[in-house]
C-alpha cells in the first residue's frame, strides 16, 4: 500500500526540492562568472586541495564527489587540459591514476573561495533564524544516514578540513545529476 504524503509532508518535498534546485543553480552562476569554472569543477579542486599531498587516486576522488567514473574521468580531463590537475599512475600498480591538484590549481580554487562561501553564506544561512541551522543539521544527518549508512556523513569527511560547499551539478558541468557536498575555503 503506497504512504502517499500528507499535505504537510508534500509542501517540505516541494521546497525542498525548489530550494536545492535553485540554490545549486545559483552556486553555479557565481562560480562560473566569478572563476569561469563550474560548480562540478569547483568540487573536485577542492576535495584534492583538502586531501593528504593534494591527491586522491580516482576512485577515492569518485566517491568524494559522488560522481560516475566516466564523468569525472571527462572532468579531470578538462581540468588537466587547463594545467590545474594532473594525472599518473601509481607506482608499483599500473591499474591505479591518482589525481594531484598542481600549483595552479591551488591557485584557482583559492581565488574562487572567497565569493563561493559567501554566496552560501547569503542564500542557505543567512535566511536562517536561530537554531534553524542545527535543525536542518540534524535532519539531513537523518537523510544521509538513510541514504549512505556505510560511508557515513560526508561532513564528516571533510571534518578537521577547511570546510564543504553545498551542492553541486553533474561533473561535466550540467545540473541535471546527483547534488553532493564536497569543497574549500571554510563553507560550511
Amino acid at each position: 500500500m503506497t504512504r502517499w504524503l500528507d499535505e504537510d509532508e508534500q509542501e517540505l518535498w516541494r521546497a525542498y526540492l525548489w530550494s536545492s534546485r535553485l540554490l545549486f543553480e545559483a552556486l553555479d552562476r557565481q562560480l562560473q562568472r566569478d572563476a569561469g569554472l563550474p560548480h562540478a569543477y569547483y568540487m573536485i579542486l577542492s576535495a584534492l586541495s583538502e586531501a593528504p599531498g593534494r591527491e586522491l587516486t580516482m576512485t577515492e576522488l569518485a566517491g568524494t564527489v559522488r560522481g560516475s567514473a566516466s564523468r569525472l574521468s571527462h572532468a579531470v580531463a578538462r581540468l588537466e587540459e587547463s594545467g590545474w590537475v594532473a594525472r599518473e599512475r601509481l607506482a608499483g600498480d599500473r591499474r591505479t591514476t591518482v589525481a594531484r591538484l598542481t600549483a595552479e590549481g591551488l591557485a584557482v580554487v583559492v581565488a574562487a573561495a572567497p565569493g563561493h562561501v559567501e554566496t552560501v553564506r547569503r542564500l542557505l544561512f543567512d535566511p536562517l533564524g536561530e537554531g534553524q541551522a542545527e535543525e536542518l543539521r540534524s535532519a539531513f544527518r537523518a537523510v544521509l544516514g538513510r541514504l549512505d549508512p556505510e560511508a557515513g556523513s560526508p561532513a564528516a569527511r571533510w571534518s578537521g578540513r577547511a570546510g564543504a560547499a553545498v551542492g553541486s551539478g553533474d561533473l561535466d558541468g550540467d545540473q541535471d545529476g546527483q547534488d553532493r557536498a564536497g569543497g574549500h575555503g571554510g563553507e560550511g
